[in-house]
């Protein structure tokens, strides 16, 4: 994967919109898995972002694990070149997610 960008707006592995989770696990109903919010919420993500340094940012997961039905899912492991996850209104969801 090349890219993966996120706009949550308060997960411990998001800085500036990437996503320096090692591994991402997208479940079967197309949400992040991976989501794990800040001890300090929103007000800490801002100060995390703006101490956060662009060359030490990285541009996408080693692995995006996915269970959703979806188009780019080939045996549990996302194949799209790159990948939009953002809040909804309840998840944190992909957004990249194309329904066969």
């Amino acid at each position: 994967m090349e890219q993966l960008k996120c706009t949550t707006t308060n997960c411990i592995h998001n800085l500036c919109s990437h996503c320096n989770a090692t591994v991402v696990g997208v479940d079967s109903k197309g949400r992040c898995a991976t989501k794990m919010k800040r001890a300090g919420g929103a007000l800490e993500q801002t100060f995390a972002e703006l101490e956060a340094a662009e060359e030490f940012l990285s541009d996408a997961p080693d692995i995006v694990n996915c269970d959703a039905e979806c188009l780019f899912n080939k045996e549990g492991r996302c194949s799209a070149s790159s990948i939009y996850v953002k809040d909804s209104f309840f998840r944190t969801k992909c957004d990249t997610r194309i329904v066969e």
